[in-house]
């Protein structure tokens, strides 16, 4: 009988996730992910696998994170549709000019590796869908609200919002400032075809 685990799994993926965040795929070796967790190599092959088994782990994770953010952001408070979109985006602002912050490893984990690995790929794929159908249903709700013109396209502009808060977080990622970073938040609010009502 093998001794008990002394470690909780999503502990150890959730500080490995942050060492790759840190490094990316590529720049992370096993010696900073022994580090980042505090488990031995021979512990880290035995429960995950691997490296690579690990970092899959580590971004299946974050991008579950991310979407349950996003929904909970958009679909939850007292804030009308079209308000909790502005809120969200003007927070989002002030999170990725944050001078301590890294990075998410599901965007990085996207730029590094979704060219030439089809796990990587599929897995982004799949989160921006799941983002992209967020985006959408706030934006049906404030055409319901009377917000937005009905006659809009809900997909385009769902679309549209999932590749600005993407490109916003690359912008951060290479220091744009917050200022910055808010006027591209509130120039982007002016492409909502308001209700004519």
């Amino acid at each position: 009988m093998g001794r008990p685990r002394k470690f909780q799994e999503q502990d150890v993926i959730a500080s490995a996730g942050e060492a790759f965040s840190l490094g990316g795929y590529g720049g992370t070796t096993l010696d900073d992910l022994v580090t980042a967790t505090g488990l031995g190599k021979q512990s880290l092959y035995n429960t995950f696998g691997g490296k690579r088994e690990l970092f899959l782990r580590a971004l299946t994770s974050e991008v579950e994170d991310a979407v349950a953010a996003v929904d909970e952001a958009l679909t939850t408070g007292a804030a009308t549709p079209l308000e909790r979109i502005q809120a969200y985006l003007l927070k989002l602002a002030i999170t990725l000019s944050d001078d301590n912050r890294h990075g998410s490893l599901f965007t990085k984990a996207t730029v590094e590796l979704a060219d030439r690995d089809p796990e990587v790929a599929q897995s982004a794929l799949h989160a921006f869908r799941d983002l992209e159908r967020i985006y959408r249903d706030c934006i049906i709700d404030a055409q319901k609200a009377d917000e937005i013109d009905p006659a809009a396209d809900a997909d385009a502009l769902a679309g549209f919002f999932l590749a600005l808060t993407r490109g916003m977080e690359v912008l951060g990622n290479a220091g744009v400032s917050r200022a910055e970073l808010t006027r591209v938040v509130l120039t982007s609010l002016n492409v909502f075809p308001v209700s004519p009502r």
